[in-house]
């Protein structure tokens, strides 16, 4: 019993000890805050000695209340911090108030050069565009057949329809009208290309012994030309050309087979040629009509005006492209028939079609009369029959063209020889037939709208300027639309 006031004695000496450490923690604490301009978070003891306090005497106290100043002094040094003593030179220093100036990276699109940005813009329009062309031409690849047809109704319709109009104002009813046109117009294409088969199956004998003789006449002549050609040579030259065609017999036969799969093709197309140009003929107005509805009507008047210019430079073309033709094949025809060129009738109407094809379709139809000259006459007759085409291809350009079609159709030659042959290599004769008269349309349309959007664009603008001088001159409570309440 005598050593219990020893050892609580001694348990009161630690707690005392215990508190002026956490005290002097405390205080240390309380100075880092302050350096740093923050407040120290409260401890476990501060809220449990806070607690205590509160609890026993309900007013706050200090925890190192009656701890004497030697004693705090002496433990000023150090600190315990989990059972380990840190030095006060020791302490982390608190960051900056202030964050360091970094300069802001530059907005992308602005780091981009304005050139590419306008390269880049063009870029993907035109990806867009050639995209779009792209599908719009495989489509018509896949319904070519029906694409060639309706324009074949088109060029047709344009060279009908004015008799029908004429018929029209001299009291014709429509349906009539209609059908005598349509009839006429295909009975008189119809005796046209039969004339042609005859005239080709009449004269089909003496062109074939015209041709043998033609070569024979070749073989002699190459045999005593300065070229220096043997007889062995042209032999074996005949021989390679009969093995040709007996291997390739089998390759033959399947062009014969597609020649055949070809007719049908140009059956079924004359077919719908003929259905579309009838109502294209009696119900021409209506299905325009009805096509300027699926326009925007923002955009259904430009196109409503660009119309009728379209058709009318069609009409044009196909008109004046008759007419040339026609005084094509009447004077080579007759330059034939003088030269005593056999077959002198079909050329000259081989010679009016292919003068549908500009500029191409006059090079072939031409060298096609010089080379029958040639193989059936001779070598002067020949050259007679070039000069003849030349003459006429040369008053054709010169005179005839610019006299007839004039302004209606103006296309560059270098435009219609591009628009030829991209024709003729998407589809073939029929495209290079309908290329110049669509490049015609297109050139006609586009100026169109580009005159319509800019004479609306400045109707727009003087309609913005004209009421602000209109309202000077406008009594007030008379303003209103113009013409309303006059009588």
């Amino acid at each position: 019993m005598s050593r219990l006031p020893q050892w609580v004695g001694g348990l009161g000496a630690g707690l005392t000890r215990f508190a002026q450490r956490l005290d002097e923690r405390k205080a240390q604490t309380s100075g880092t805050a302050d350096a740093s301009g923050e407040a120290p978070a409260p401890t476990p003891a501060d809220m449990s000695a806070s607690s205590d306090t509160r609890g026993s005497s309900g007013t706050p106290t200090s925890s190192g209340a009656g701890v004497p100043s030697g004693t705090a002094g002496a433990a000023a040094g150090q600190a315990p911090v989990g059972g380990l003593a840190v030095s006060e030179h020791e302490h982390v220093p608190p960051p900056p108030g202030y964050a360091p100036s970094v300069a802001p990276r530059p907005d992308p699109v602005a780091a981009v050069p304005w050139g590419v940005r306008v390269a880049a813009e063009v870029a993907w329009r035109l990806l867009i565009l050639a995209a779009s062309l792209w599908v719009l031409m495989r489509m018509i690849s896949a319904v070519q057949l029906v694409v060639l047809a309706f324009v074949a109704a088109l060029l047709i319709t344009a060279l009908l329809q004015p008799t029908v109009a004429l018929l029209r104002r001299h009291g014709v009813p429509r349906g009539l009208a209609t059908a005598m046109t349509f009839i006429s117009g295909f009975v008189i294409m119809g005796l046209v290309c039969w004339f042609v088969v005859w005239q080709v199956t009449e004269n089909l004998d003496d062109l074939t012994e015209n041709v043998q003789h033609g070569i024979t006449e070749l073989k002699t002549w190459l045999l005593n030309s300065p070229f220096h050609v043997t007889e062995d040579q042209i032999n074996n030259i005949a021989d390679n050309l009969s093995k040709a065609i007996g291997t390739n017999t089998k390759d033959i036969t399947s062009a014969g087979i597609e020649g055949v799969t070809v007719i049908l093709e140009v059956l079924t197309g004359i077919l719908l040629a003929m259905f579309s140009t009838l109502f294209l003929l009696y119900d021409g107005p209506k299905i325009w009509g009805w096509l300027l509805k699926l326009f925007p009507a923002a955009a259904r008047d430009g196109v409503a005006g660009a119309g009728p210019r379209a058709w009318a430079t069609l009409t044009a073309y196909v008109r004046g492209t008759v007419i040339v033709a026609l005084i094509d094949a009447i004077f080579i025809g007759i330059g034939l028939f003088f030269l005593d060129v056999p077959m002198a009738v079909p050329l000259a109407v081989f010679i009016f079609l292919f003068a549908f094809i500009p500029l191409v379709g006059a090079v072939v139809s031409g060298a096609l009369a010089v080379v029958v000259a040639l193989v059936t006459r001779d070598m002067f007759t020949a050259t007679m029959v070039l000069a003849v085409v030349l003459a006429v291809q040369q008053i054709e350009g010169h005179v005839l063209q610019p006299f007839i079609l004039g302004r209606a159709v103006r296309v560059h030659p270098l435009a219609v020889v591009l628009s030829v042959a991209a024709g003729s290599l998407m589809a073939g004769i029929g495209g290079a037939v309908v290329a110049v008269p669509l490049v015609a349309v297109t050139n006609t349309v586009v100026g169109y709208l580009r005159a319509y959007a800019r004479e609306n664009a400045l109707r727009t603008a003087a309609g913005e300027s004209s009421p602000e001088a209109a309202g000077q001159n406008v009594p007030a409570g008379s303003a209103g639309p113009p013409g309303e309440g006059r009588g």
